[in-house]
């Protein structure tokens, strides 16, 4: 290809990505008063997608964003002047529709994730074994000691989770029973809870949540099984998981950001870079949002950022107790991707599809994230949960030694020597505190969930958290900003 990839590496920290040289938005200014009909808190896919619904009413609309760059927990990381890395959300799948039609609209396409060969399995004693991809398991492993529980647990929990409805799970005639257990718990009652089927769950839950088994409710872990659908099409875990008819089956040409870029191109001088809000004040004749020495008035806000930075916020008058308590009980999973960059994607040669799951860490699940023409190879990384909160606190050397010789285990000694690597750390952004979903322990659903979407007089909520349908999700984002903007039309003068 001619181009120079230089060796770069850095853990956590990086908004500062020139993914928005091509984006020119006002930053932070002097001190100023700013009018619209709504402000929102976040330019991230639920913020934008909500505030381009309220201009294309003909209404108004000033989006603040504490970041240098919009796009929230999707983020592109260029490598050279044509390819990237993507170091937040990057898939999409079946039933995702609200964010695929929105990419349309936006012109922006899909490719395949690459999916052709064998998958990986390395066993906690550093067995390797590969598997066809195209198995009923999917993307979990087909190995004999562990797939005998996966049936078992996928079948139950499947069966489980239509008894939960998306849109209230706390009212299920189980959920007083299924939110006092977790899935840990669960899983050990009802499978053999062999060490190896234990292990292979914190793989999938760390990938998926960014934590463990033993940190989910089994009533939310069900709930989030339930909402992997539309209105037509019931929610499996199988679709969580899966590359091939599941969330895992496309990426956007371009990266996923780039559907941010492009609403925010839209809306233009509404979007505000640098503007953290610390205050939100409202009265019955309208709301006013504060940022640094920036006022922000209008008649509605809607708050487009994840509950637990929304609990950080100043409120005038206070929250109701129920709404802080909820803020309090939804911390982020922890989560960090470490992307490996060789010339080519050589594990395509060994008729691999690069996908794995690995009872060893610090990575448990891999994919290709090459670009669509194979013009360099990319193996992406998922370090989560207790393997990330270990690993973070260690030199970021012995990181990418580790990372890289599990990168060796599964594809080979060609592993060894990328011509680049990134490790990105959510956790350690200040506008995230972490990835890629907030985390329901149990009594959380069941007796603070109502409040999760219901508005606080002029305040709206909106966020992939907040949303009935692929909550934790890209398309879950833009729901819930659909729904938010939905709210807002009609209450406004």
């Amino acid at each position: 290809m001619g181009m120079k990839i230089s060796r770069r590496r850095f853990i956590g920290g990086a908004a500062a990505t020139a993914a928005m040289a091509t984006l020119s938005l006002p930053r932070r200014t002097e001190a100023a008063t700013r009018r619209a009909d709504v402000i929102v808190v976040g330019a991230g896919l639920a913020g934008l997608t909500a505030a381009r619904e309220i201009v294309k009413a003909g209404r108004s609309v000033l989006i603040l964003e504490a970041r240098d760059r919009v796009g929230g927990r999707t983020l592109n990381h260029p490598l050279d002047s044509s390819r990237y890395a993507e170091l937040g959300g990057m898939f999409t799948g079946p039933t995702q529709d609200h964010i695929q039609a929105l990419a349309q609209e936006l012109g922006i396409g899909l490719f395949p994730t690459y999916n052709t060969g064998n998958n990986v399995f390395v066993g906690g004693d550093g067995r390797r074994e590969e598997f066809p991809n195209n198995t009923p398991l999917g993307t979990a492993p087909a190995d004999p000691v562990v797939a005998p529980d996966i049936v078992l647990a996928v079948e139950q929990l499947d069966q489980m989770s239509t008894m939960v409805p998306v849109d209230s799970p706390w009212t299920s005639s189980m959920a007083e029973q299924w939110d006092r257990q977790t899935l840990d718990t669960w899983l050990r009652a009802n499978t053999s809870g062999s060490d190896e089927f234990m292990a292979v769950t914190s793989a999938a839950t760390e990938a998926i949540f960014g934590c463990e088994p033993r940190d989910l409710s089994l009533l939310y872990t069900l709930f989030y099984i339930a909402a992997s659908g539309d209105e037509q099409n019931t929610g499996t875990f199988e679709r969580n998981f899966n590359t091939a008819g599941g969330a895992q089956e496309s990426r956007f040409v371009g990266g996923a950001q780039t559907i941010a870029l492009a609403m925010a191109g839209q809306l233009g001088g509404s979007v505000m870079l640098g503007r953290p809000v610390e205050r939100i004040e409202q009265s019955s004749l309208g709301v006013t949002v504060y940022s640094g020495r920036l006022k922000a008035k209008g008649q509605r806000v809607i708050v487009a950022i994840p509950p637990t930075l929304a609990g950080r916020i100043d409120y005038d008058p206070l929250l109701p107790p129920l709404r802080d308590q909820l803020t309090q009980r939804m911390p982020q999973g922890t989560l960090m991707k470490f992307d490996a960059i060789y010339p080519t994607p050589f594990w395509r040669a060994q008729g691999l599809t690069g996908q794995t799951v690995s009872e060893i860490g610090p990575i448990k699940v891999t994919f290709d994230t090459s670009p669509a023409d194979g013009s360099l190879g990319i193996m992406m990384g998922f370090i989560g949960g207790h393997e990330a909160r270990y690993w973070e606190n260690q030199p970021p050397d012995q990181l990418r030694a580790a990372a890289i010789q599990n990168l060796v285990q599964f594809f080979g000694p060609e592993a060894a020597s990328p011509i680049n690597d990134i490790t990105f750390n959510w956790s350690t952004e200040q506008w995230n505190r972490g990835c890629p979903v907030a985390v329901l322990g149990p009594g959380t659903l069941l007796d603070f969930g109502a409040v999760l979407r219901e508005p606080i007089d002029r305040i709206h909520w909106a966020g992939t958290e907040t949303s009935t349908f692929w909550n934790g999700y890209m398309d879950g984002a833009v729901r819930s900003g659909e729904r938010a903007a939905a709210e807002v039309l009609p209450q406004l003068l």
